[in-house]
């Protein structure tokens, strides 16, 4: 069997085994690439909360209410749900809504509706995920830069045009990969949040009353106060918890235990004391509440902060990049989006991976986003609603997964869940009031993902019947063939398929065209686990007449590489031996058409005729080299 793969890099890292960094090392990383979304949320969100459209007063009891919801919702949402409870579904030591929702199925009955629901939420929340992962470099990095106001009123026309340059340069330097961009990020961050205790401190000690705000009676009297009008405020809180997905989603590239000591130690801690000295800032000067973050920073020091807050915003940037790429990798070994380039940028960690098409897609959409919106204000009110049902989402996912796989712990997981499940609606219906001043954006794009998602998995569901109809048996092939074989040529022919019962078309057109037939045939077909890492890879079953047929399994989070997969099945079977040099490898390269009297709406076929002939070939995809591959092309209508 070839080059047995662990359970993951976690569950090297769970061992101890940390490599050359150790778990000090880690963290710091954790601390550069997965709190770097949530960690840039103090730029933001005091002043969104008192923001006109909210119609909120900055007074005693107000500002400490306001506190009081944003540190519950931080240990509630953030530390209990995801750091301490979601963490632990992990599938086979890779997180995400993805992996979550390849672990809930597995609970629930094969092909049954419950399993089709459950991978419809999925999708629709990992399509929701890649709206909020556009949405958090625009954001952020304007934040950041709008500081500049701050110290020269007459910078407001360069804004833009900064904030554009920071986005380019984030982009264009991804190919690097998380590794070496977590070394140069996690001390940067480390600084960051140490310089945000600091500053929390600073202003705290000015107006101690603050530290109420840790009452949750304050939040109580809150919406005591404004009634059921209070909870359209939740729409702010949430700028606070944002980031609770990517930690979840990021949790492959460090493992649980990194990342749970950078929260509870360190990056909680920092939080809170930075929110808390905003809050004692606008009780001791209302006035500041047009921008608490920077106000509360020395005048001395604010030329330093923009450019330490402008790096971190970043690195705030690249934590839900880089949850975008593990999403699509797993959405792409599941079957949902079609083949694209992955690139590894790690020898040690398998997680780590950069895809280009995503990279420039989110590019393109963030500097649209910018241009469109112009100001963190505004893209504030198009933040929220993609974060709330994602978090949603998960709760429900959380719930199967604790339900059917955690026997001892469901006694009090399945009573937080209904907890998180309170919170969670209360976010998503704070987020819906702004829908029409901008939170359409996240919605539409959420959507136009999902159609796709769902347009390209039940085209490729129409694909294999339409070839499988086509198709002729094995079992009758065969045997038929034998009573007037054709020439037999040297050497060993690999014949990709995806249905294991079926003669390959690209062995009935090898027959047609060339008339041989090669000393060997291997049938070979590529099956994606809904576990991230395969132990058990190849399969070998001989039908007759030098014809085999063989399975190689490959996990969500592994890259398939077929030849080197292969070279293992001498330890199988015998001595089944392919010789690399000897071998030939045939694939059949459909040509998509769409009919309207079949399968989807003609539109969608057309969709998903275009996402077909764009698709990575599998040739690329299974790492097979070009210069033993023949593809043969044949014309399909579904």
């Amino acid at each position: 069997m070839t080059r047995p793969h662990p359970a993951g890099p976690i569950a090297r890292q769970e061992a101890g085994h940390h490599g050359k960094v150790g778990l000090a090392g880690l963290a710091v990383g954790a601390i550069g690439v997965v709190f770097g979304d949530i960690g840039t949320s103090p730029l933001y969100t005091i002043r969104e909360a008192f923001s006109p459209h909210y119609g909120l007063v900055a007074d005693h009891d107000t500002v400490l209410g306001v506190l009081s919801m944003i540190f519950w919702s931080l240990m509630l949402v953030v530390t209990a749900k995801y750091v301490t409870i979601i963490m632990r579904a992990d599938n086979d030591g890779e997180g995400g809504i993805m992996a979550l929702m390849a672990l809930a199925q597995r609970c629930l009955p094969t092909g049954s509706r419950s399993a089709y629901l459950v991978g419809l939420l999925g999708i629709f929340g990992a399509s929701l995920f890649f709206g909020d992962g556009v949405i958090t470099p625009a954001i952020s990095v304007l934040s950041a830069v709008e500081g500049l106001e701050v110290v020269a009123p007459r910078m407001h026309n360069w804004i833009v045009p900064i904030a554009l340059v920071v986005l380019i340069t984030l982009f264009t330097t991804q190919r690097y990969g998380t590794e070496k961009v977590g070394r140069i990020f996690g001390p940067i961050m480390v600084v960051w949040f140490l310089v945000l205790a600091v500053l929390g401190i600073f202003n705290i000690v000015h107006e101690p009353e603050v530290l109420q705000a840790l009452n949750p009676w304050w939040a109580v009297q809150f919406f005591q106060a404004h009634t059921f009008g209070g909870i359209f405020i939740l729409g702010a809180v949430i700028l606070a918890v944002t980031g609770g997905e990517a930690i979840y989603t990021d949790m492959g590239h460090f493992g649980p235990r990194p990342i749970r000591l950078a929260w509870y130690w360190f990056v909680l801690p920092a939080l809170m004391l930075n929110y808390l000295g905003q809050g004692a800032l606008v009780l001791e000067d209302p006035s500041a509440i047009r921008n608490p973050f920077y106000i509360g920073v020395p005048e001395w020091g604010r030329i330093p902060m923009i450019v330490l807050a402008t790096m971190a915003t970043v690195i705030a940037s690249q934590a839900v990049i880089t949850g975008g790429f593990s999403v699509a990798r797993q959405a792409m070994q599941l079957g949902y989006i079609p083949r694209m380039k992955v690139l590894h940028t790690s020898r040690e960690t398998i997680g780590q991976i950069y895809i280009p098409a995503i990279n420039w897609m989110m590019m393109v959409i963030v500097i649209g986003l910018v241009l469109g919106f112009r100001t963190s204000s505004a893209l504030a009110t198009a933040y929220g609603i993609s974060v709330s049902l994602t978090m949603l989402i998960d709760t429900l996912l959380l719930a199967i997964v604790a339900r059917a796989l955690w026997p001892r712990w469901r006694r009090w997981v399945l009573p937080l869940c209904a907890v998180f499940l309170v919170m969670d609606v209360g976010f998503v219906v704070a987020n819906i009031a702004k829908v029409l001043q901008g939170g359409w954006f996240p919605v539409v794009l959420g959507l136009t993902l999902f159609t796709l998602l769902r347009t390209w998995r039940k085209g490729r569901h129409l694909l294999h019947q339409e070839v499988q109809k086509q198709g002729i048996r094995q079992e009758t092939f065969i045997p038929g063939l034998m009573l007037a074989p054709p020439v037999r040529v040297p050497g060993t022919a690999v014949f990709l398929t995806s249905d294991r019962g079926v003669v390959p078309q690209a062995l009935m057109h090898n027959l047609k065209h060339n008339k041989v037939l090669h000393a060997r045939n291997v049938f070979l077909t590529v099956e994606t686990l809904t576990v991230p890492y395969a132990h058990r890879r190849l399969k070998i079953e001989t039908i007759g007449d030098d014809f085999h047929r063989v399975l190689i399994r490959f996990g969500f989070m592994e890259t398939p590489d077929v030849p080197l997969a292969l070279m293992g099945s001498s330890d199988l079977d015998g001595g089944f031996c392919i010789d690399p040099m000897e071998t030939t490898y045939f694939t059949s390269r459909e040509t998509v058409v769409a009919s309207a009297h079949r399968g989807m709406a003609l539109w969608r076929e057309k969709v998903f005729a275009v996402m077909h002939r764009n698709a990575a070939p599998a040739s690329g995809f299974f790492r097979i080299p070009g210069n033993r591959l023949v593809e043969l092309g044949t014309q399909v209508e579904i």
